[in-house]
Order: structure tokens, then C-alpha cells, then sequence
């Protein structure tokens, strides 16, 4: 994933300081030393670089560590809160508050800014607003064709014109219709490169169309050529935001992370993979927490609610306090956490669990342990999802044989159902706050 060996990294650096025997000026220079590299090497402004360190060196130096905490604790607060406070300080998100509400997508060929209109078109309309989609890139040949794909795909009504080459007659033609929704995404020409036409075309689209938003689409692997190409946007619509995109990708992640610090436009939303449902809201707070490896709940919680719906989250919270667990509420978990990622990713979100490296080779033999699993609950009958217990060794060899998988796994799943209903029982009338208190206290440095 981008910016995995700046978290690799900066990782390191705080693991150094939790070893250390006391902090020292020589502790304080290594730290600072690591930090530049880290940032360094992830294609991040020089200068930028020099700001971020500075001011962290000078808050260790001139501020006294507060009374509740240890010395070692401060200085990993101030790193975490400096890093926090680069990368844009607090989650900004956009708030519908117009209707129609108009939100113009820039950006250069390959940026993904097309896929990047169906995640948002997917993630309002989730949250029940009625979200419409434009086509105004009338350069690029398919670029009609597949925000028409994506559109039908995710079910989002969508308006092009496949003839017309003048982007400003588009608008004018569907404008009226378009004032029928809530949102209205607009994905505007690219070009290869930075040109004056470009900047001239959207320049005029902005003019006409005076949208609320103007998010520019950037490729997370993009390098030092972002901050030119940002700027130069920014000059000629004032762009309010950016949507970071191929985050999942093997790109450094710094250049990007600089046009958005040079532009002052903070970054909005993060694409996380290729389906429309991978988009984040970005949390500075929680994107430098897991880069530091300490999760992000708030995004974990976020994601839980998205995969179950409310009625069955509240019904599940029921069983666990009674310690009422069947096979059905343990297929509706894993389709859950099919909704909600990868593994990896999930793991990277529990507090203290980013800093154990799980080999990946790991993690993938657990997914398929998971698939398997959901093979053998289809295969069972409704008596056997809703009381496990009366699963003997005819019925198991059964099942073994109609879910093309071996009797020990069919075991190895009841063995699992078995020990998280005791976990369950175990939870049974404890106070979910004092429970959460005790996890947080366990993952402190």
C-alpha cells in the first residue's frame, strides 16, 4: 500500500524511542534524522520536510512533559500531533448544505478521476441522497462510455452527450434536469500533460457552472511533478479540496501529500481500491494513527456500520449479552467483514495491532480459511445453522462432502463457532466501557 514504507518506517522510529532507556539530545537528533529520511524518501517537499522537523524539535525542546504521561509518551505525542497537523490537522468533510450541490472533478489522464465520481456518487447515495452524474470530458473517447458504465453499475442516474464537443452546450442542455437532484458530479476533460487549453476549458466550465466544490484528482504515485500540476489547477479554479487516488498502490505517496500543503486544499476523500465502494472520508488523524500503527476505531466503526445495517447491529449487540450465538449470526459476521475488506486492512485498524507484522502469506491463508468456511455454513440446513450442537459425524461427513472441503475443517469450524460463544458468555453482563478502557490501557506504549 502507498506510504507503507514511510509507515514502515516512522514505525521504526517510534519503537526506537519506546526502547530507549531516557530521553537525551542524541535520542532527540536520531529521532529528528529518521523523520527527514522517512519523508525524504517517501517524495515529499525538502523544505516542507524542514518545517515539519523543526517545529517538533523545537516543541520537544521549549515543552514541559505533562504530569499524567512519561517523557517518552510526550515526544511520541508530539510527533504523532506535528505529522496530524501536515497532512491537513482535522477531517473536513463536505457538508450538502445546497441542492443541487455541485462537486467538479480535475485532473489529468490516468488520474482516475471517472472511478473516482462513481465512489462518490456511491457513498452519498448510500446516505440517501439523490445523486446525478455529468460527462463533460469530451476529449478523451471513452470517456463517455465509461462514466456510463460506472454509472449503471452503482445504479446512479447519469447525463452525456456522445456528439456534442462543446462541454458548455452539455451543461446548458441538462441543466434543468439536473436541478431535480441533491448532487450533481461533474467529471470535467483531462489532458497528458498540463496545457493551456486545459487550463482555458476549465477555467470557462468553472465560470459557467460556479460549483460548491473542485476536488483535483491525484494519483497517489504521481512524485514531484505533483505540486506543478496542483498549482496550476489551483490558479485556475481555486480548487477546494483533493481526492487522493491508487492509495492501495505501491506509489511513495509524498508528492501528492506535498501538492495539497502548497495549495492549502485539503485532502478530502482517499481511494482505496478499485470497486466504488473503496473511498474513505480522510481523518488526518486517523491515517497518520495507522501509519503509526496504532488503528484507527473510528473508520473500523464506520466501515461495521456501512457492512450491517442498524437493525441487525443492535440485534447482534442483544445476542452477545446473552451469550446467544448460532451458526447464522456467525455467517452474517463473515459476510460482514467480507463487506468490510481485505484482512490486512481490517487488522490495520485495531488499535496495536498495525505494529505485529503478520506475514502476508499469513493473512491470505486465513482469507481462504474464511471462503471454505462460508462454503461449509451454505452447505448446512436451516436445524443445523440455528443449533450447531446437534452436528454429529454422519451429519458433519455430510456436510464435509457438499461443501467440497475436508471433515477436519468442518471440525476446525465448529471448534471456532465453540470458542467464541464461550468468548461471548465470558462478556456476559460486563461493562462495555470498562472493557474498552482496559483494551486501550493494554495498547499504550
Amino acid at each position: 500500500m502507498v506510504l507503507d514504507k514511510l509507515g514502515s518506517s516512522l514505525k521504526e522510529t517510534l519503537s526506537k524511542i519506546a526502547k530507549s532507556l531516557f530521553v537525551d539530545d542524541t535520542l532527540i537528533n536520531e529521532l529528528i534524522k529518521d523523520i527527514q529520511r522517512s519523508l525524504l524518501q517517501s517524495d515529499v517537499n525538502v523544505q516542507l520536510v524542514f518545517n515539519l522537523t523543526n517545529k517538533i524539535k523545537q516543541r520537544i525542546k521549549e515543552e514541559k512533559t505533562p504530569p499524567a504521561i512519561t517523557q517518552k509518551e510526550h515526544l511520541i505525542n508530539i510527533v504523532y500531533e506535528e505529522l496530524v497537523n501536515f497532512v491537513g490537522r482535522d477531517k473536513i468533510e463536505i457538508n450538502l448544505d445546497q441542492k443541487p450541490f455541485k462537486i467538479m472533478f480535475i485532473g489529468l489522464y490516468g488520474s482516475g478521476k471517472t472511478s473516482s465520481i462513481a465512489k462518490v456518487a456511491k457513498y452519498y447515495s448510500k446516505r440517501g441522497f439523490k445523486v446525478a452524474n455529468l460527462g463533460l470530458d469530451v476529449h478523451r473517447p471513452a470517456a463517455m462510455d465509461q462514466l456510463e458504465q460506472l454509472s449503471k453499475e452503482i445504479n446512479i442516474p447519469y447525463f452525456v452527450d456522445k456528439k456534442e464537443k462543446d462541454p458548455k452546450k452539455i451543461y446548458r442542455e441538462f441543466e434543468k434536469e439536473l436541478n431535480k437532484y441533491d448532487l450533481i458530479l461533474i467529471d470535467t476533460a483531462g489532458r497528458d500533460a498540463l496545457s493551456e487549453d486545459l487550463i482555458t476549458e476549465i477555467t470557462n466550465l468553472n465560470n459557467l457552472i460556479k460549483p460548491q466544490e473542485r476536488l483535483l484528482v491525484i494519483s497517489a504515485d504521481i512524485g514531484q511533478a505533483a505540486q506543478k500540476q496542483a498549482e496550476a489547477f489551483h490558479n485556475s479554479c481555486n480548487i477546494t479540496g483533493v481526492f487522493l487516488t491508487k492509495v492501495d498502490g505501491t506509489g511513495k505517496g509524498g508528492g501528492a501529500i506535498t501538492a495539497c500543503a502548497s495549495t492549502k486544499a485539503p485532502i478530502k476523500f482517499i481511494g482505496i481500491g478499485e470497486k466504488p465502494e473503496d473511498i474513505e472520508v480522510f481523518n488526518p488523524k486517523g491515517f497518520i494513527s495507522r501509519l503509526l500503527g496504532m488503528g484507527d476505531l473510528e473508520l473500523l466503526l464506520e466501515k461495521a456500520k456501512d457492512a450491517l445495517n442498524e437493525d441487525k447491529v443492535e440485534d447482534m449487540g442483544k445476542k452477545i449479552l446473552k451469550g446467544d450465538f448460532n451458526f447464522i449470526d456467525l455467517y452474517e459476521q463473515m459476510e460482514a467483514m467480507n463487506k468490510m475488506g481485505s484482512l490486512h486492512k481490517i487488522l490495520d485498524l485495531i488499535p496495536g495491532l498495525g505494529n505485529v507484522k503478520i506475514p502476508k502469506e499469513m493473512l491470505n491463508v486465513q482469507e481462504e480459511k474464511l471462503k471454505k468456511w462460508k462454503f461449509i455454513l451454505q452447505s448446512m440446513s436451516k436445524g443445523e445453522l440455528e443449533d450447531p450442537e446437534i452436528l454429529t459425524a454422519s451429519r458433519i461427513e455430510r456436510i464435509a462432502r457438499g461443501s467440497g472441503t475436508e471433515v477436519s475443517e468442518v471440525r476446525e469450524l465448529l471448534k471456532q463457532y465453540r470458542n467464541s460463544k464461550k468468548m461471548m458468555k465470558l462478556m456476559k453482563g460486563q461493562d462495555p466501557e470498562k472493557l474498552m478502557k482496559k483494551f486501550q490501557t493494554k495498547m499504550k506504549f
